[in-house]
């Protein structure tokens, strides 16, 4: 085993998916709880250690339990479990490397970073049988990133607050330390990985329904996949609105831009000769231009 495969095995490019909403709690929190001077970049360092272990280990989950599946689909039957390239003891022991390096930097930023970190572990398992069972789980997969922002910011807010960064103690609305700005980055982000997933879904629609896999597009029809694809699309946009944690039009800009962008290829996405190229690399650039307000002004 190399370092090429598993990068290959692990799909690195997908970290690009959470990582500037990773940097953006962290941001976020950074501003709300530490003086201008005192940036806590050492912080950054060990949540980016989680982070990418978390991501590491969530794929890693995945391609484990869904081995079987995927030996069923002529799209991903060469994928490294599926064809055999890898050995499932080998899988196991990159789960067991990745979820340290979560543990590990969890570790070093707080205790309730580590004592939360059974949650993002429980998400990722849940996942992958999702399918099995019901098309929400292109939502469910919105959650797994969705944790991305708020874990960062808890991170950093709990250095302060302890627990009281998750719970609060005024009351819903009044002393919640996330609420409204983190809940709502948060959910936006669930909801523009649930847009791009049920999208993403389409490549596997006669394998899906042939094999009883329940994603969106393989239980409803092309037309109301992509009517929920534009909705999902304008729900994200709208808690980007409402989180507004720049306080800035370019914030607000960047997400209606990139809202447009996403519901262009959505719609257009029969006419496109490369649809799947063209929406990761659209659905991808959406957090890394969400970030720039914060890394530029």
């Amino acid at each position: 085993m190399d370092i090429k495969q598993v990068m290959s095995f692990v799909k690195i490019e997908h970290t690009l998916f959470s990582l500037p909403f990773i940097i953006i709690g962290f941001i976020i929190a950074a501003d709300q709880f530490y003086p201008a001077d005192e940036f806590p970049y050492l912080d950054l360092v060990w949540i980016l250690v989680a982070g990418v272990g978390a991501r590491g280990l969530a794929m890693t989950l995945n391609r484990i339990i869904d081995r079987e599946i995927d030996a069923q689909n002529p799209r991903t039957e060469k994928r490294h479990l599926a064809s055999g390239s890898m050995s499932l003891r080998t899988a196991w022991q990159l789960a067991v490397l990745f979820l340290s390096m979560l543990l590990f930097g969890a570790w070093r930023l707080n205790e309730v970073a580590l004592m939360m970190a059974w949650l993002p572990v429980l998400v990722f398992v849940i996942y992958p049988y999702m399918k099995r069972f019901t098309w929400l789980c292109h939502l469910w997969l919105g959650l797994c990133l969705g944790l991305a922002p708020a874990g960062a910011w808890v991170a950093v807010a709990a250095d302060f607050h302890g627990w009281d960064a998750i719970f609060g103690i005024n009351g819903f609305g009044k002393g919640i330390l996330w609420w409204p700005e983190i809940f709502f980055i948060a959910l936006g982000v669930a909801l523009w990985i649930s847009a791009f997933d049920i999208n993403y879904a389409r490549m596997d629609v006669e394998s899906d329904r042939k094999h009883g896999i329940n994603s969106f597009p393989a239980r409803f029809s092309k037309k109301a996949t992509t009517r929920t694809s534009v909705q999902l699309t304008l729900l994200w946009f709208a808690c980007f609105a409402l989180a507004d944690p720049m306080e800035e039009i370019w914030f607000l800009a960047g997400a209606g831009i990139m809202a447009l962008a996403n519901i262009y290829v959505m719609v257009k996405n029969e006419s496109l000769e490369k649809f799947q190229d063209l929406l990761f690399k659209v659905s991808v650039s959406t957090g890394w231009v969400l970030i720039l307000p914060f890394v530029l002004l």
